[in-house]
Parts: C-alpha cells; structure tokens; sequence
C-alpha cells in the first residue's frame, strides 16, 4: 500500500505540469516560473524513485540540491508576489536566513537533511501566511477563490504546514514505522498538487 501511494504521489506531479501546459497562454510570468519549478520538482521526484532501483545506495547529496533550488525559486516567486518594498526586503532576509541553514546542514551532506527541510518549510509557512493576508487586504474587489495564486499558495501552505513535523521527527520514528510515516508526506503531496492543478487551470480575473 505505501509502496503504491508513493508512486501515485510521485506521478500525480505531472498532473499541475500538464494543467500548466494545457492553460499555458493564460498565465501569467510568476505562474511560468512556477511551472518550471514543477517540472524540475518532478524530475527531481523520478530520479529519488529510480536511485534505490538502480544501485545508488544514498542519494542524500541530492535532496540537499533539490531543497536549494526550491529556495530559489520560491525566493523569487514571493519576491515578485509581494507588492511593498518592505515585504520584498523581509523576503530577501529569510531567505539569506534559511540558505544559511542549508548551507551549514550540507555539511553533512550524505545524511537526511531533517534541518534544512525544516527550516524551508518555516520560510514557506511564513511567506505564504503573509501573502494571504496581503490577497484579503486589498483594496479592489477580487474573488480569490478565483484567483491561480490563491491555491498555488493554499497547497504550498498545506505542504509546508503538515510535513514539517514530518520532516522534524522523521528519524526519531523506529525504522518499522518510517514508511507508515511516509504515507502522511506522499498524500500531503497529492493534494498539494491538485491544489497546484486548479491553480494552473485558473482564467485571469478582472479586479474591480
């Protein structure tokens, strides 16, 4: 069964790609960026799903890259979400922050990097709090069920918010209870990409 649902999770991330693809003309240039990021996510995904399979014993090194270009890119994408300057600094500031924390958790590059992803999910649980009070405050009237970035920021909120303690405690589970573990992060990743899905297939709204 979690064998199963690890491979729907992984699979159920190219259901956003072919979203973004199918609306590709109506997004715009941060939900492009975003697509690329899953794309890469994606890949990233089949490549930790095959390594076991063909012989690499530790692919540790990789989920360590795989977190530094999400900072990257979620550190772009937020940066151009927000609309003050001041907010734009405060992105800048936790990401400097959080990519100081992977840097030193690289450290120990061979070994689960429990600090880092637990500290990306903090930068993402803040940065997409502050965007949604950032969509309910604004002062045109705007139907933000409506709007793409709205559930993009619900699944990364979603993710973020369930596997940090996942993330946190992982190896302070017996080995015997890891994979039921895991079935908590590969169904928190299926939902988050529906949430991504809609996201993607979102029509531009007018503001009034």
């Amino acid at each position: 069964m979690n064998y199963t649902l690890q491979i729907i999770s992984v699979l159920s991330g190219i259901i956003p790609v072919v979203a973004a693809i199918f609306n590709y003309r109506q997004i715009d240039k941060i939900l492009r960026i975003f697509t690329a990021y899953l794309i890469i996510s994606f890949l990233f995904d089949v490549g930790f799903w095959f390594a076991p399979l063909v012989g690499v014993a530790n692919d540790m090194p990789l989920v360590h890259l795989y977190l530094a270009i999400s900072l990257g890119f979620f550190s772009i994408i937020y940066w151009k979400l927000f609309l003050t300057s001041v907010l734009k600094k405060a992105t800048i500031i936790l990401s400097t922050i959080t990519l100081g924390i992977l840097l030193y958790n690289s450290l120990s590059i061979w070994s689960y990097p429990s600090i880092s992803n637990t500290a990306i999910s903090i930068f993402l649980i803040i940065l997409s709090l502050i965007y949604f009070y950032q969509l309910l405050n604004r002062q045109e009237f705007v139907y933000i069920e409506k709007q793409g970035l709205f559930w993009i920021n619900a699944g990364v909120l979603f993710y973020s918010a369930v596997n940090i303690f996942f993330f946190m405690l992982l190896f302070r589970f017996p080995p015997e209870m890891r994979a039921k573990v895991y079935m908590i992060h590969s169904l928190t990743n299926i939902i988050a990409n529906l949430l991504y899905s809609t996201g993607l297939l979102c029509k531009p709204q007018k503001t009034t």
